[in-house]
């Protein structure tokens, strides 16, 4: 098995993962990226994700979480840096509306992420700074918390290469990748790399490499990020203070207090206008400010006039069902693809980089949900 050589395409969370898993098995294996790991453009790019378990009834991705923080924390150990902050994730629950957080205790419990179901006085009590309209209970979970995304995206490159992996920053022409028929993968720098086996996790570009295999069942989305100033010498909206929250009602905010200084993190969760990842320009959109400032103003009174301290605008890969692809192309059994992150990926790199390797390596076939055969029905 030395001696079976992989390329994986694409340095971001599944593929980064995924390479250095394939390495530790004993593969020979480059890792391939267009402009770096956690590059501006890339969807694993910007500092800071959520981690957190809280996910609702009849899916897999609570048991994903935990083994993922199992494995972040492997990670940390090696690397002897700290890349998950767990400052504990708030979930609130709408009144009347709350099947997705019912469904979401068991899979919590048989997970074993630590959680605490916690009434509106409860909440109202821990956390006066918050302003509780309309929220009926929350999940807290005070294991969770947010991860450092370009930092352990360099990380985990770092790590393949001093374990001996190859990293090349090139990228992939689209010539007959859709035959499977190829001899080898032209690079832009007018090389080529053969290999047995091929793992694209090209994030938003998934789609373009492979037009008829995935084509529009990864769509990317513009999403726009915002950070706003907290009060002087006033510790109530910082991480010491507050959690990770995510505000599940009609329209979904959520945030990130702190984080060094950068500000008080928040996003619309609502999927934005389609957007090229490679060609469109990161300047957020004026009505999404203008709901981020109403939103913040209402649910966090005292940041009603908190200045504007930066914006980023990164996107999701998004899938029709939210649900990521991993499968073989189904005319080349030697090439993986693997993406659709839809928003929630990044926390779960390390199980899905450990996930894909163990298939390619034994050559065994992925749960249905994650099959490009489910898209077949649509």
């Amino acid at each position: 098995m030395s001696e079976t050589r992989a390329v994986v395409i694409g340095a971001g969370a599944f593929g980064g993962w995924t390479a250095l898993f394939l390495l530790r098995y004993g593969m020979k294996v480059t890792l391939l990226d267009a402009w770096g790991p956690g590059n501006s453009r890339a969807s694993s790019g910007g500092e800071t994700r959520v981690i957190r378990g809280t996910y609702g009834p009849n899916q897999p991705y609570t048991a994903m979480t935990a083994r993922a923080l199992e494995l972040w924390s492997e990670h940390e150990q090696r690397c002897k840096q700290q890349f998950v902050h767990r400052i504990g994730v708030l979930w609130m629950a709408a009144e009347g509306d709350d099947q997705f957080e019912r469904g979401s205790l068991p899979l919590l419990q048989q997970a074993g992420i630590p959680h605490e179901e916690l009434s509106l006085n409860e909440l109202e009590q821990r956390w006066p700074q918050i302003r509780w309209d309309g929220v009926g209970w929350g999940i807290y979970e005070p294991r969770s918390g947010f991860l450092l995304a370009r930092a352990s995206c360099q990380a985990v490159v770092d790590a393949f290469v001093a374990e001996g992996g190859e990293y090349r920053q090139a990228g992939v022409l689209p010539s007959h990748l859709e035959d499977g028929t190829f001899d080898g993968l032209p690079l832009s720098d007018g090389s080529k790399l053969r290999a047995d086996r091929y793992v694209f996790a090209c994030g938003p570009w998934l789609g373009k490499l492979f037009p008829q295999t995935i084509g529009d069942c990864v769509r990317p989305t513009k999403q726009d990020v915002f950070f706003f100033g907290t009060p002087a010498g006033n510790d109530r909206f910082t991480e010491s203070k507050l959690p990770v929250w995510g505000d599940h009602r009609g329209q979904f905010f959520y945030g990130i207090p702190g984080n060094q200084g950068r500000g008080f993190k928040i996003a619309d969760d609502t999927r934005g206008p389609l957007f090229d990842p490679t060609t469109g320009e990161r300047i957020v959109s004026p009505d999404r400010y203008v709901a981020a400032r109403h939103y913040l103003a209402h649910r966090f009174p005292g940041l009603r006039d908190a200045p504007l301290l930066e914006t980023r605008v990164c996107q999701y890969e998004n899938t029709p069902d939210n649900h990521f692809i991993i499968d073989r192309h189904p005319r080349a059994d030697h090439v993986w693809l693997v993406g659709g992150g839809s928003g929630h990926g990044f926390k779960h790199g390390p199980v899905v980089g450990e996930m894909v390797a163990a298939f390619v390596l034994e050559q065994k076939e992925p749960d249905a949900l994650f099959r490009l055969a489910r898209f077949a029905k649509r």
